[in-house]
């Protein structure tokens, strides 16, 4: 009997002993919620990390530390030195760049993250116009937690399908394929707020240019099938059917949400290379000024066809400016070498090949119905 209470005694302490190793008391460690990088002195990093320290009682408050060195990793234990807990990366949920860090190369970094195995594939990542510090330490009169606040602003337009995604998952694929580009929404300081203002192009991990938020859905729908989101667009007067409106308008402005598309994409010749990209998007209208007369089918037939017309056009634009900043966050690349047996492609080979390449964009629009009234 008295061994079998020994036997008890023993498990329990070990498992108490086990246990304790690796508990770590929420009141004892200060977490991590974003980090910001920026250009140091002679070449160094300056991290710039939004702190939750958790106190008794489950109080917080949120504290913004700053340090430099020649690694991101040395810029923590600089970071640690200045925090009066321990600091945690388990939930950081989002890492910015500075503009010029991004136009310097984010690839080291996005190595380093993918090694952490404590962060979430799902932390987003994004560019900041500027420098990330003055963002950060800036007190905003209606933010309580800037980096929480930054997430969920990035996180609920990404939902909502009206910015490109940038998980770290997705950011490493795009990073580590041969014939894709790094595509980040851009944010910056607006007032009192921060806002998503566009989209960062890169050449592999170096950005290279960068297109306004409104921009977006034609990256968007270039890339993937879109399945919800709202887009206002803008028509010339000119270019559109006179016999749909009233009067010599110089524009005419719509609004369509819900959007759901089909994209098929064929590498027509190889050699150019040239594309063919047919997309089928239907949409209901919500708003127009000044008002169109789409009563009858004849009339409705020209009004997709003039809208059609219209995304057609941004479409090619976009596309022309990538290929001019030599950035190819579209995958024709991708797409090319799973088309061409025995390939061989290479980065440098398909960048040279992306300067010269032809798309052929093809939209079919079809109205669902006008206006939210069942």
């Amino acid at each position: 009997m008295r061994k079998i209470y020994f036997f008890i005694l023993l498990l329990v302490l070990c498992v108490s002993l086990v246990g304790c190793t690796e508990t770590k008391i929420l009141e004892r460690v200060s977490l991590v919620t974003l980090v910001g990088y920026d250009m140091g002195k002679e070449e160094s990093v300056e991290t710039t990390a939004v702190v939750r320290q958790v106190g008794t009682e489950l109080q917080s408050k949120v504290v913004i530390i700053t340090s430099e060195n020649e690694t991101s990793q040395g810029t923590r234990v600089k970071v640690n030195y200045r925090a009066a807990e321990k600091l945690m990366s388990g939930q950081l949920r989002g890492t910015l760049f500075g503009e010029e860090f991004a136009e310097n190369g984010i690839g080291h970094y996005i190595d380093t993250l993918m090694k952490n195995h404590t962060l979430s594939e799902r932390m987003l990542l994004a560019v900041v116009e500027g420098e990330t510090r003055p963002l950060l330490e800036y007190q905003y009169p209606e933010i309580d937690e800037i980096g929480e606040h930054i997430y969920k602003l990035l996180d609920q337009n990404i939902k909502s399908e009206q910015v490109v995604s940038s998980t770290l998952h997705e950011v490493a694929y795009d990073y580590y394929s041969i014939g894709r580009d790094i595509a980040l929404p851009i944010i910056k300081k607006d007032e009192e707020l921060v806002a998503i203002s566009g989209i960062a192009l890169f050449r592999k991990d170096k950005m290279k240019g960068k297109l306004p938020i409104e921009d977006s859905f034609f990256i968007k729908l270039s890339r993937n099938d879109y399945q919800n989101g709202t887009l206002e667009i803008k028509i010339k007067g000119d270019d559109f059917p006179a016999s749909l409106i009233e009067g010599d308008p110089e524009e005419i402005f719509l609004v369509f949400d819900p959007i759901k598309t089909q994209r098929d994409v064929k590498l027509v010749n190889p050699t150019t290379p040239e594309f063919d990209v047919h997309l089928k998007v239907q949409a209901r209208l919500l708003e127009i000024r000044p008002d169109v007369n789409i009563e009858n089918p004849e009339k409705m037939v020209k009004f997709e066809k003039a809208i059609g017309k219209k995304l057609e056009s941004e479409i090619s634009r976009v596309i022309a400016y990538c290929q001019e900043m030599d950035s190819d966050v579209f995958g024709y690349g991708d797409l090319y070498r799973s088309s061409v047996r025995h390939s061989e492609l290479t980065e440098e080979k398909w960048h040279e090949m992306y300067k010269e390449m032809k798309v052929n964009v093809k939209v079919d629009f079809r109205l669902l119905r006008s206006g939210v009234f069942e």
